[in-house]
């Protein structure tokens, strides 16, 4: 059986995200976008665990929870910030946790370093290793890893404020992380042009901020199991096993919000080459560009474009239905009426999110809602959508035209003489 699991979320307590998240609103969102298993999120908090002990029950396979007929597995994600080198670094990790009692324990020596309280994602005065050591020795078959691991202020690679590699960052305790976090703005291609990469697993995630469908399982991890349980499932991702871990879904870099080098107020989006010319410096007002993904992924590869590694996991490359939609029917908002009809439509009649955008026939989909969107899908899943890609905290843009070739690629930016007239 397969199992699409999305392990990174967050909860009402969190900043920036929804006020209606529960695990009410969970369950539906995740058997709405057709998910078999979802991270709890933000179990640090005390309030959000008080909720998830009452109302999430134990299943049949260890370590998994339900709720209404959906699984649940323990998860939060946590914000370290230390001195290394005279340097502040901002590094955020994901942990997994087997049961409530070891959640208990995580928290209790987690206190020591911040106010659990505060935040969903508490942000702890404790190094990477530290917080890493602290967590391993309440149990073992704790999994921590690094959360969307190049994003620019909070990535272990990030270029605001993370590392060139896991071994300077978790010193010790890299002996510990199995796996890390692609995040939006980077993709399993990306991170195959580091060697170091090649026995860590690579991860995604959505780190949804609201129960709705379109932000649940926008990136993901597929499995195959009979049954799926903790210990199996850890298993497979620490060991890589091709025969449980399927492949991920992910959107397309250049969809996340911190792809291309730029600076969002003045609206400047570079590619990597054209932003090194100018040492990285905003041509408008003078300030530092935020180094995007892609640039800093070239500046620490060892490897050339489109290698791939032996035994890499492969992965499917998908928007969300919604963004489909939307943006096919030229429609601004992505909740108007226009698009939920449309959706629910497709939802009506196959079932969930995730059956539509993978399995589903593109002429099925186009008795349903027509040739427009029907064929947007098949180019989405044919990963041939356009963009106008993310910078500095802007989400990229997709530009649905089916006719474009799979050797073709577009970047709707300015060079930069055009920014200089």
């Amino acid at each position: 059986m397969q199992f699409v699991a999305d392990f990174h979320l967050h909860s009402k307590y969190s900043r920036a995200t929804s006020r209606n998240l529960s695990v009410e609103t969970l369950a539906q969102g995740e058997k709405t976008k057709g998910l078999n298993l979802l991270g709890t999120g933000d179990f640090t908090h005390p309030l959000w665990l008080k909720e998830l002990e009452s109302k999430l029950k134990e299943s049949s396979e260890e370590g998994i929870f339900e709720f209404d007929n959906m699984k649940f597995i323990l998860t939060t994600e946590i914000c370290t910030i230390f001195t290394h080198e005279i340097k502040t670094k901002k590094i955020h990790h994901v942990i997994h946790a087997p049961s409530f009692e070891i959640v208990e324990q995580i928290n209790e020596r987690l206190s020591k370093f911040g106010k659990l309280q505060s935040d969903g994602r508490p942000i702890l005065t404790t190094s990477a290793p530290q917080v890493v050591e602290e967590i391993m020795e309440v149990d073992k078959n704790i999994f921590v890893y690094p959360a969307h691991a190049w994003t620019p202020w909070f990535g272990v690679f990030g270029s605001k404020s993370g590392f060139d590699s896991l071994e300077e960052c978790y010193q010790d305790q890299v002996k510990n992380i199995f796996a890390l976090e692609t995040g939006l703005s980077s993709d399993p291609v990306m991170n195959w042009r580091l060697s170091k990469l090649d026995k860590i697993s690579l991860l995604s995630s959505s780190d949804a901020h609201s129960a709705n469908p379109w932000r649940l399982g926008r990136e993901a991890n597929v499995f195959e199991f009979d049954k799926v349980d903790y210990q199996s499932l850890h298993k497979a991702i620490k060991e890589k096993d091709p025969k449980k871990f399927k492949f991920t879904i992910e959107v397309d870099p250049n969809y996340g919000k911190y792809h291309y080098t730029g600076h969002k107020n003045c609206k400047i989006n570079l590619h990597p080459k054209e932003a090194t010319k100018i040492n990285n410096i905003c041509p408008k007002c003078g300030k530092k560009l935020t180094v995007g993904v892609l640039q800093r992924v070239e500046e620490l590869a060892d490897r050339p474009e489109g290698y791939t590694p032996k035994n890499a996991i492969p992965f499917k490359t998908l928007l969300p239905l919604y963004e489909i939609i939307s943006y096919v029917t030229g429609t601004n908002t992505l909740y108007s009426k226009k698009v939920l009809e449309q959706h629910d439509k497709l939802l009506s009649r196959f079932g969930n999110e995730l059956n539509v955008l993978l399995n589903v026939p593109q002429e099925e989909i186009e008795k349903v809602v027509g040739e427009k969107i029907a064929n947007a899908i098949e180019v989405a899943r044919e990963g041939k959508v356009r963009y106008v890609p993310g910078f500095d905290g802007e989400y990229g843009k997709p530009i649905f035209d089916e006719n474009i070739t799979e050797q073709q690629t577009f970047v709707d930016q300015k060079t930069l003489s055009e920014f200089k007239k």
